[in-house]
């Protein structure tokens, strides 16, 4: 009986420890996973982190490879102003980004052209057919930069115009509360950033500018002139006058809000206006002859089946 009792008492130590260590494995193991992902989580961040820091480098070398390329033609250029100032719109705020601009240009036409050549003749084309071919293939990589960089350029006008009612309406607010020009648009860069990025950082260049030791009235104007939008230099006018007249920034803000509120609502107005107008072309093209392929279509094969009766 006492053996019997000894054996059950064994049975049962080993079966406690048996599930002790079994229900304590998962948790090793759920420490042990848990570690390895934050280890190849912190080894895929390294690894993002060099590539990135890679391609950087070889943007670097490509952009300096092209402004050497183009120094010599920018050095020629009679609109040298006129494009910087295209290529600041746009963004690109680089010393070298003329000669960069053009260096691209250059690099793109001659590619352009000798693989247009290149594929006529693969193809065997005619002299007539290479020559084309070149000149179109040039042409097209000479005109392509400064489509890329109108585009862009449309791009940032079109967030700009978007978030400038926005931006009108925190800088009234910023002035009223008690809050100088400087400081307004300091808290307002920071508030309109997540509305957009692009309005954010002219703001805190005007703002950099001012620190800098630029007189207010010329950093509001290069604001206005860095990023080419009517809008915002009539408002940078209006700031620069106020200022200068000592009349109240906060009434002239809140005026000028307005305006730009009426403006935008009849953009809207305008835009649903002409939508009438683009929608001609879809319903002439593409839904016209479908209700009528549906709605004719029967009566046409209905049609057609009697005169083969008759014939």
């Amino acid at each position: 009986m006492i053996l019997f009792l000894v054996v059950i008492l064994v049975m049962t130590s080993v079966f406690a420890l048996v599930y002790g260590v079994a229900s304590l494995a998962p948790a090793r193991s759920r420490l042990i996973s848990k570690r390895l992902g934050e280890l190849q989580t912190g080894a895929a961040r390294n690894y993002n982190s060099v590539q990135r820091r890679q391609r950087q480098e070889k943007r670097e070398r490509l952009e300096s490879l092209m402004e050497a390329f183009g120094e010599r033609v920018t050095a020629r250029r009679a609109d040298w102003s006129r494009v910087q100032e295209k290529l600041l719109q746009a963004g690109y705020r680089r010393s070298g980004a003329v000669a960069a601009y053009f260096g691209t240009r250059l690099a793109l036409l001659t590619v352009a052209g000798a693989g247009s050549v290149f594929g006529a003749l693969t193809f065997g084309a005619p002299p007539a057919a290479l020559v084309l071919g070149g000149a179109v293939g040039a042409t097209f990589g000479w005109l392509v930069p400064q489509y890329y960089v109108k585009r862009r350029i449309r791009k940032r006008q079109l967030s700009l115009q978007r978030a400038l009612p926005d931006t009108l309406d925190l800088l009234v607010v910023c002035v009223e509360a008690g809050l100088g020009l400087n400081q307004a648009l300091v808290r307002v860069s920071d508030e309109i950033e997540h509305v957009s990025e692009i309005m954010s950082e002219e703001l805190v260049l005007a703002n950099l500018e001012i620190r800098a030791g630029t007189p207010r009235d010329e950093a509001l104007r290069n604001l206005g002139e860095r990023t080419g939008l009517g809008d915002l230099k009539s408002l940078t006018a209006m700031l620069v006058q106020t200022d200068r007249f000592g009349t109240s920034i906060a009434t002239a803000l809140r005026v000028h809000s307005d305006t730009m509120r009426t403006k935008r609502r009849q953009r809207a107005e305008e835009a649903a206006a002409k939508t009438t107008i683009k929608l001609v072309f879809p319903l002439v093209l593409f839904i016209f002859p479908a209700m009528f392929v549906v709605i004719l279509g029967p009566a046409v094969l209905h049609i057609l089946e009697q005169m083969k009766g008759l014939m």
